[in-house]
């Protein structure tokens, strides 16, 4: 199964690790590796597809270093940021950049049904970067590293979200309740507005012809979603026979069904595929 790579950050002495949720590619094996070149095999203790958040849990021999989260809520505008993390399996990389905007919403990005206000930054992410922290001057974490849409133009989820993603995780241990069964399907994906359709289709003049579907950015590696032949820049038009406008849509499909018929629009073709989403425990 083809390796995935990206970054992530410490935040409890004993193991417990911050990153995305698309980054984990293959839950039956993740191996983090540290930055003293130390290697562990680490194992899902929570994932939230849809703020794209996960966590992750080592077995150190001793206690970790960890990154502080600080506060998003006071970040300001024009603030210097850094960006940390392994782009291409480039270890130990960082990047600089200023704040551009603390809320930019996921509305605006055309993620019609999201309630995220993200960091824009042009500080340099790229692949690899996804799940890093990205950090302030003091040294706190004030937001994860997540999308970059086009150079010096990329979006962090802000650290008040991994704040609450935690306090959530460490109240249901406390309740004793377990991490409920889910479903993955690995993609990457944003819904087709008119701004994106007319963006895609003057880069590409072979861009289907659609006026809506939900539009995949990114296919990620060893997951079901790639071996059931979807691709970068496909359209999904339709799932189980019902139309798909919002990523929500695509969402619930994949929590209500263990086996999915998705429609396709890739340049001129329409592809019915099948796909089986991967069930993480």
């Amino acid at each position: 199964m083809p390796a995935s790579s990206g970054s992530g950050f410490i935040v409890s002495e004993d193991g417990l690790i911050v990153t995305n949720a698309h980054v984990i590619t293959n839950q039956q094996r993740i191996q983090v590796e540290l930055q003293s070149g130390v290697q562990y095999e680490a194992t899902i203790k929570d994932i939230d597809h849809k703020l794209d958040l996960a966590l992750i849990k080592i077995e150190p021999n001793g206690d970790l270093p960890v990154l502080l989260l600080g506060r998003s809520s006071d970040l300001q505008a024009g603030e210097f940021v850094v960006a940390l993390g392994s782009p291409f399996s480039l270890q130990n990389t960082v990047t600089a950049g200023i704040v551009s905007t603390t809320q930019r919403g996921g509305r605006e990005l055309g993620l019609k049904d999201s309630d995220m206000d993200y960091i824009q930054t042009d500080a340099i992410i790229n692949h690899g970067n996804s799940g890093g922290p990205l950090v302030n001057l003091d040294g706190d974490v004030i937001g994860i590293n997540t999308l970059k849409v086009t150079a010096g133009i990329s979006f962090a989820i802000p650290s008040d979200r991994i704040r609450q993603f935690l306090a959530e995780f460490h109240e249901r241990q406390l309740k004793g309740k377990a991490l409920s069964q889910k479903k993955y399907l690995g993609l990457r994906m944003l819904p087709l507005t008119m701004n994106l359709l007319q963006e895609m289709k003057r880069q590409d003049p072979d861009f289907p012809d659609v006026s809506s579907g939900v539009f995949v950015y990114e296919v990620i590696q060893g997951t079901a979603a790639e071996s059931s032949g979807l691709r970068d820049h496909d359209v999904i038009v339709s799932i189980n026979g019902q139309p798909v406008t919002t990523t929500t849509d695509v969402i619930e499909a994949v929590k209500d069904s263990d086996s999915l018929s998705i429609m396709v629009r890739r340049g001129s073709q329409t592809l019915i595929l099948t796909v089986t989403p991967e069930i993480i425990n």
